[in-house]
């Protein structure tokens, strides 16, 4: 039971976050970079959460550590995207070993096998969709300590046959 009192109230992962939990922005001449880290099922959900920024056809590409696949596809329509990546984010949070992009010629989001973050954009307007979503700028991160080598992720056959079907069902082509 939570109790209220004249404290604005707070969302649930507000309050229980991990310390971790926020993201750096850095410029690099034109072109803005940010790295968000946070619990496995917060970092997919914001990668979910943000793909509706981008425009309606979008570029993919998957990679699968577990069964060395690797599929790409090019002018997907986002709301394809969106609906294979909302099938997939239970395993994707569970399980991690999947890398997945989903770019145009002006941004890239990548959740990378160890369920971080990235961004790669031309404007800064992630800055403001980040601190929007209630994350922290903060000047450094610790990466996930529980980093594993590529080869040693975990067994995940349901989650395999997830990104295989997901990879089919969008058209996407072996790389």
């Amino acid at each position: 039971m939570f109790f209220r009192g004249r404290q604005p109230e707070a969302s649930i992962w507000r309050r229980f976050r991990v310390s971790a939990d926020g993201f750096t922005f850095e410029q690099s001449e034109d072109l803005y970079t940010a790295h968000v880290v946070a619990n496995a099922e917060r970092v997919v959900d914001l990668f979910y959460a943000l793909s509706e920024q981008l425009p309606p056809a979008v570029d993919v590409a998957i990679e699968d550590l577990r069964s060395g696949r690797t599929w790409t596809g090019e002018a997907i329509a986002l709301p394809d995207v969106r609906e294979a990546v909302a099938r997939l984010k239970v395993l994707l949070a569970r399980y991690g070993g999947v890398e997945l992009a989903v770019f145009t010629s002006d941004d890239q989001l990548t959740l990378n096998p160890y369920l971080e973050l990235f961004i790669y954009a031309r404007t800064d307007r992630w800055l403001y969709l980040l601190e929007g979503k209630g994350l922290e700028e903060q000047v450094q991160l610790r990466t996930k300590s529980w980093k594993t080598n590529r080869q040693h992720f975990p067994a995940a056959p349901d989650l395999v046959n997830a990104v295989t079907a997901a990879a089919e069902r969008l058209g996407l082509k072996p790389a």
